[in-house]
């Protein structure tokens, strides 16, 4: 069984990645992924989206198509694109109500595996401390605080730790992201001084031509 250290800081570096992606995206990245399995919806949705493309390759046709000079082609077009339409739109309702229900107990799921948990085992290991303090190396207060709400004074209680792992998951994730942006300009950069080297080579080389005639 791994570590409640262990445990205690993945869940909160789980918890820092849903809050920064974003509970919409990750609710859409499982339907896309439920749907990828062999489910009930995988082939409503497939069928969805060979509407979705008949339904524009009609729509072209149709505009392609003049309503007075091939009237009655134009209206055998437009039937087939009604026709389409609706059960297009049909499909689109059914897998929305399940989708609305599919979000739900995603969201239900989700949150129990994170805050859910989390609190859960706050409460459970409330008394029991994660690691001892060697004696003498803080002041008896700061072993309070420490040790709060429940744990042994003198020890770390699972509160504390969790907040340390939280700040310091959000200290390196700050991090990391700074570094993703520096080095996205310096390419960036890279990138603009690159072409206006190239401008450059390119009007001087425009500017001997003239010079030669």
């Amino acid at each position: 069984m791994p570590s409640l250290l262990l445990v205690v800081f993945g869940l909160q570096l789980l918890i820092h990645i849903v809050n920064t992606v974003g509970a919409p995206v990750v609710n859409e990245f499982l339907w896309t992924l439920y749907n990828k399995l062999p489910t009930s919806t995988s082939a409503d949705v497939k069928s969805q989206g060979a509407l979705a493309r008949e339904v524009l390759r009609l729509k072209r046709e149709l505009n392609a198509t003049s309503a007075q000079d091939q009237f009655a082609k134009w209206a055998k077009l437009d039937r087939e694109h009604n026709k389409v339409q609706a059960k297009y739109d049909e499909k689109a309702n059914s897998l929305k109500d399940f989708k609305s229900t599919f979000d739900r107990s995603v969201t239900f799921l989700r949150w129990g595996g994170t805050n859910g948990l989390r609190f859960f085992l706050q409460f459970w290991y409330a008394k029991r401390p994660m690691f001892w303090i060697p004696k003498g190396w803080v002041p008896r207060y700061v072993e309070w605080l420490l040790a709060f709400p429940r744990a042994p004074t003198g020890s770390v209680s699972i509160q504390m730790w969790g907040i340390a792992c939280a700040t310091v998951v959000q200290l390196v994730g700050a991090a990391v992201v700074a570094i993703l942006v520096l080095v996205d300009e310096s390419k960036q950069g890279q990138g603009r001084q690159k072409m206006a080297m190239g401008a450059g080579s390119r009007n001087k080389g425009g500017g001997k031509v003239k010079k030669e005639l």
